[in-house]
Protein backbone atom coordinates (compact mmCIF):
# COMPACT_ATOMS: atom_id res chain seq x y z
CA UNK A 1 0.00 0.00 0.00
CA UNK A 2 1.32 3.64 -0.86
CA UNK A 3 1.33 6.05 1.76
CA UNK A 4 -1.05 9.15 0.99
CA UNK A 5 0.76 12.15 0.91
CA UNK A 6 -0.68 15.57 2.26
CA UNK A 7 -1.31 18.06 -0.04
CA UNK A 8 0.74 21.51 0.56
CA UNK A 9 -1.85 24.38 0.88
CA UNK A 10 -0.45 27.53 -0.14
CA UNK A 11 -2.62 30.31 1.38
CA UNK A 12 -3.90 32.79 -0.77
CA UNK A 13 -4.00 36.18 -0.31
CA UNK A 14 -7.12 37.37 -0.46
CA UNK A 15 -7.35 41.02 -2.03
CA UNK A 16 -7.90 43.72 0.50
CA UNK A 17 -11.05 45.75 0.42
CA UNK A 18 -10.54 49.00 0.20
CA UNK A 19 -12.40 51.29 2.62
CA UNK A 20 -12.06 54.20 1.02
CA UNK A 21 -14.78 55.83 -0.98
CA UNK A 22 -14.92 56.83 -4.89
CA UNK A 23 -14.69 60.83 -3.66
CA UNK A 24 -11.35 59.90 -0.84
CA UNK A 25 -10.10 58.19 -3.46
CA UNK A 26 -10.42 60.54 -6.35
CA UNK A 27 -9.01 62.97 -3.18
CA UNK A 28 -6.10 60.99 -2.99
CA UNK A 29 -5.22 60.26 -6.87
CA UNK A 30 -5.10 64.48 -7.22
CA UNK A 31 -2.74 65.41 -4.21
CA UNK A 32 -0.39 62.71 -5.72
CA UNK A 33 -0.96 64.39 -9.17
CA UNK A 34 -0.30 67.76 -7.75
CA UNK A 35 3.06 66.15 -5.32
CA UNK A 36 4.53 64.75 -8.69
CA UNK A 37 3.56 68.02 -10.72
CA UNK A 38 5.81 69.57 -7.22
CA UNK A 39 8.33 67.12 -7.99
CA UNK A 40 9.11 68.16 -11.49
CA UNK A 41 9.06 71.69 -10.68
CA UNK A 42 11.33 71.17 -8.12
CA UNK A 43 13.65 69.30 -10.63
CA UNK A 44 13.05 71.44 -13.20
CA UNK A 45 14.31 74.53 -10.66
CA UNK A 46 17.13 72.01 -9.84
CA UNK A 47 18.25 71.63 -13.59
CA UNK A 48 18.33 75.63 -13.96
CA UNK A 49 19.89 76.58 -11.01
CA UNK A 50 22.56 74.04 -11.76
CA UNK A 51 23.02 75.73 -15.40
CA UNK A 52 22.94 79.40 -13.49
CA UNK A 53 26.26 77.49 -11.74
CA UNK A 54 27.87 76.62 -14.55
CA UNK A 55 27.43 79.56 -16.62
CA UNK A 56 28.86 81.51 -13.07
CA UNK A 57 31.62 79.39 -12.52
CA UNK A 58 32.94 79.51 -16.50
CA UNK A 59 32.52 83.28 -15.97
CA UNK A 60 34.90 83.11 -13.04
CA UNK A 61 37.07 80.96 -14.34
CA UNK A 62 37.09 83.90 -17.05
CA UNK A 63 38.00 85.76 -15.42
CA UNK A 64 40.94 84.47 -13.27
CA UNK A 65 42.50 83.39 -16.19
CA UNK A 66 41.91 86.82 -17.79
CA UNK A 67 43.87 88.38 -14.61
CA UNK A 68 46.88 85.77 -14.29
CA UNK A 69 47.52 86.75 -18.12
CA UNK A 70 47.58 90.72 -17.12
CA UNK A 71 50.14 89.10 -14.33
CA UNK A 72 52.10 87.83 -16.41
CA UNK A 73 52.08 90.63 -18.61
CA UNK A 74 53.49 93.05 -15.71
CA UNK A 75 55.62 90.67 -14.68
CA UNK A 76 57.48 91.21 -18.03
CA UNK A 77 56.96 94.69 -18.21
CA UNK A 78 58.71 95.38 -14.72
CA UNK A 79 61.50 92.47 -15.92
CA UNK A 80 62.47 94.83 -18.70
CA UNK A 81 61.94 97.95 -16.74
CA UNK A 82 64.25 96.64 -14.58
CA UNK A 83 66.72 95.66 -17.28
CA UNK A 84 66.84 99.29 -18.47
CA UNK A 85 66.85 101.23 -15.16
CA UNK A 86 70.04 98.43 -14.33
CA UNK A 87 71.67 99.50 -17.35
CA UNK A 88 70.90 103.24 -16.89
CA UNK A 89 72.45 103.23 -13.09
CA UNK A 90 75.53 101.62 -14.42
CA UNK A 91 76.37 104.01 -17.17
CA UNK A 92 75.86 106.62 -14.24
CA UNK A 93 72.85 107.83 -15.10
CA UNK A 94 70.82 107.34 -12.00
CA UNK A 95 72.53 107.91 -8.70
CA UNK A 96 71.18 105.78 -5.69
CA UNK A 97 69.76 107.50 -2.80
CA UNK A 98 71.73 106.94 0.31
Amino acid sequence: MIPQRNKIQTPSKQPKISRMTHEENEEMQHDISKLQDQVQQISLSQKITEAKMDGLNKGIEAKINGMKDNIEYWKKDMEGWKEVLTKCYKKGFLMAKR
